[in-house]
């Protein structure tokens, strides 16, 4: 089954974009993310990773990387209640306490931990 992966990383964009379909919103949030994802799976597509994977707050790194089904299918319920449920979490942790203005090393740091985490779910669908 072929993906579609969506995100705000650079790093991302620049191994995948010539091997992976990829949408690349450079400048969205982390919550605009969530959003356009579920915008995605209410029109059919499925989610292949889950919106909140790996240990790092959503209040705590501007980038997101998830990966949905290209095609579209009937809605799915559980990927419906998953999104919806990331991104009340992601503003309950935005609301509390905001992300900080990361000087440019963190923003590398997870830029990088965003790539690897993508590239684990990549290997592992076979997708290269």
């Amino acid at each position: 089954m072929a993906n579609i992966i969506i995100t705000n990383n650079k790093y991302v964009y620049d191994k995948f974009k010539d091997k992976i379909e990829i949408i690349f919103k450079e400048d969205a949030t982390y919550l605009e993310i969530l959003e356009f994802v579920r915008d995605k799976v209410h029109e059919g597509h499925k989610l292949m990773t889950h919106p909140l994977s790996g240990s790092i707050k959503p209040n705590e790194t501007p980038y997101k990387t998830i990966m949905i089904s290209k095609e579209k299918g009937s809605l799915d319920y559980d990927g419906t209640k998953i999104i919806e449920e990331s991104i009340a979490t992601a503003k309950k942790f935005i609301s509390n306490k905001p992300t900080p203005n990361w000087v440019e090393r963190v923003l590398d740091d997870f830029r990088v931990i965003d790539l690897s985490l993508i590239e684990n779910v990549i290997e592992k669908l076979g997708h290269l």
